[in-house]
C-alpha cells in the first residue's frame, strides 16, 4: 500500500489501495481527500490553509495521482477541481469546497458539524 507521509499531518493517497484504506477509515471517523495541484497559485494558497489542520489529511496531488483523482471523482460523481477538498463520512461526501472557499476554518467547522451529528 503507497500512503507514504508527507509535509506534516499529509498522507499522499497514490494508488487504489491507498484510497481504499482512507474510505475504510471514514467509517470510523471523518476524513479530509485534498486534492492539489502543484502547478497552480489557488492551490497553493489552499495547501498553505490545509498545513493549518491538527489531523491527518488524504493527499492527491492531481498531476502525479491522476488515476486516483480521477477515481474519486468517478466513485463519488463530483466533478474534478483542484484545489479541492473533501470531507467524507461512511464512505460519502458529506462536504466540499474548491478553489478559494477551501480554508482551514471551513474544513475545521464541517468536521466538527459531523462529529456533533448535525
Amino acid at each position: 500500500m503507497a500512503i507514504t507521509q508527507t509535509e506534516s499531518h499529509f498522507e499522499k493517497l497514490a494508488d487504489q489501495e491507498a484510497l481504499e484504506s482512507w474510505i475504510a477509515r471514514s467509517y470510523t471517523e471523518p476524513v479530509v481527500i485534498f486534492k492539489h495541484s502543484d502547478s497552480c497559485g489557488v492551490s497553493s494558497r489552499a495547501y498553505t490553509e490545509m498545513i493549518k489542520l491538527a489531523r491527518p489529511i488524504g493527499l492527491v496531488t492531481v498531476q502525479t495521482e491522476r488515476a486516483i483523482s480521477d477515481e474519486i471523482e468517478t466513485r463519488f460523481n463530483v466533478a474534478h477541481e483542484s484545489p479541492q477538498a473533501l470531507v467524507l463520512l461512511n464512505g460519502e461526501i458529506v462536504w466540499s469546497a474548491s478553489h478559494g472557499r477551501v480554508r482551514a476554518e471551513a474544513v475545521k467547522a464541517a468536521i466538527e458539524e459531523v462529529d456533533n451529528g448535525a
